[in-house]
């Protein structure tokens, strides 16, 4: 989500809504499995869209990508999977690009299934990569691991936030700030927004942040760069590239806190 921080108000769920979310979570877990058996060198980035467009329709699920407006209303996106390569942050466009050896490769993607709603990333290497490639993909998985591990621990989510962000920028990396996770639940993108970084200035920390309460479902999703933060779009209108050329890393969870802990809803089965 672009990051535009307003009123916050998070739609707290029960736990028969969670249950539901979680029958989505694990379509979508499978949709990624599936995205991760077929990144090979030579796969073609629309063969692994269109598997997960099949697999969707086998468990009569709506792909919430695909059709989802954008800047332009004349141009919404055309896949049901986001698949950005290398320097691509997110929002890539499906396409007859074939995979290389040592791509680093984000893979995106959400469905709804009987009225609720699931959406995950997660980033590989295909083939050999570079071991720095795969130093960055562990940072990502990290950062997120703390956002599971600190959520019932901290009252407020910009306690959570600057953890992650403490440990992105100890490990060298930058993190994006112009994309958010969010809120999801009926739909895909409700509120909060989930910044994986805390604002500087006092007022628009007051607008961005949230009380941690059990109920509460997110999608949280970090962005970590090897170089500089700053991204732009390319003339797609879609695909978000960093400005320096430099490699981007994407994992996401939907997460759904209880009185008992956090229920990882896109979790494998």
């Amino acid at each position: 989500m672009f990051r535009q921080f307003f009123a916050q108000a998070p739609e707290l769920k029960s736990a028969r809504e969670i249950g539901l979310m979680r029958e989505a979570g694990k379509l979508v877990a499978e949709s990624l499995r599936i995205c991760r058996e077929m990144a090979k060198p030579g796969t073609r980035t629309i063969e692994i869209d269109r598997a997960v467009e099949a697999h969707y329709k086998k468990y009569g699920a709506t792909p919430l990508f695909k059709g989802y407006p954008g800047a332009n209303p004349k141009s919404p996106f055309p896949a049901c999977t986001c698949i950005s390569l290398n320097e691509q942050v997110v929002h890539g466009i499906p396409s007859q690009r074939e995979l290389r050896d040592g791509d680093l490769l984000k893979l995106d993607t959400a469905c709804k299934l009987n009225g609720w709603c699931a959406d995950r990333a997660i980033s590989v290497l295909v083939g050999n990569g570079r071991p720095e490639r795969k130093r960055l993909i562990e940072a990502g998985e990290h950062v997120l691991k703390i956002a599971m591990e600190e959520l019932p621990r901290r009252k407020w989510w910009s306690e959570v936030a600057l953890i992650m962000q403490r440990y992105a920028h100890q490990a060298g990396y930058t993190v994006v700030e112009e994309y958010v996770g969010h809120g999801i639940g009926r739909i895909m993108h409700e509120s909060p927004q989930v910044p994986n970084y805390v604002p500087r200035g006092r007022a628009e920390l007051r607008k961005m942040d949230f009380r941690i309460e059990p109920g509460l479902v997110l999608a949280v999703e970090p962005m970590l760069n090897m170089g500089k933060a700053e991204t732009r779009v390319l003339a797609d209108q879609w695909t978000v590239v960093t400005k320096d050329g430099l490699p981007s890393v994407h994992v996401e969870h939907t997460l759904a806190l209880t009185a008992e802990g956090v229920i990882v809803i896109t979790a494998d089965s």
